[in-house]
């Protein structure tokens, strides 16, 4: 048998832990020599069982409030604290692609892919940048992926435009 040591109800069901009205941790009786249990001995403030309203505000003061998220301190590593770097994810996406765009975006066209994704990834990481500095950092990193992506697509164009000229070009010279 278990009770509870704050209201004094005693349970049975030898699985509970904690009493089901105040949430108080459950004691667990042990049987006299002779094979009953004692009642459980409680000790109340005689104004907080006679008054209910008194006794309601003063649970209500005395419990504890709920566990609530709260930010770790930063973290000490050989005496020095760590500090934790602004978020610059997505401006670091934004120039791997760009990157990516004007090196391997060569090879099977993969660079049409990149290209456009490393603008709108740098362009989004821009903006959250520009809306919240203390949180988000990577500016330049941004900028480049956009301007890596920008050249890929420029220099396909340019591409493009010189084969249909010399394609033109061609099937004139040949009449």
């Amino acid at each position: 048998m278990k009770s509870c040591p704050r209201c004094g109800k005693t349970y049975t069901d030898d699985t509970l832990n904690f009493c089901l009205n105040d949430g108080e941790l459950l004691t667990v009786q042990q049987p006299s020599p002779g094979g009953y249990m004692d009642p459980p001995t409680m000790v109340m403030d005689q104004a907080r069982v006679t008054d209910p309203v008194h006794n309601w505000q003063h649970s209500q003061q005395s419990a504890q409030p709920p566990a609530q998220w709260q930010q770790q301190a930063p973290q000490q590593f050989g005496g020095f604290p760590m500090a934790v770097a602004p978020n610059q994810t997505l401006a670091v996406v934004s120039l791997c692609l760009g990157i990516g765009s004007v090196t391997v975006g060569w090879c099977c066209s993969l660079g049409l892919l990149l290209a456009p994704a490393a603008l709108v990834t740098g362009y989004i990481a821009r903006g959250q940048i520009k809306k919240d500095p203390s949180r988000y950092t990577g500016n330049g990193l941004a900028l480049g992926g956009m301007i890596t992506g920008s050249i890929y697509l420029g220099a396909l164009v340019l591409l493009i435009l010189v084969y249909g000229i010399a394609i033109i070009g061609g099937g004139l010279a040949g009449r």
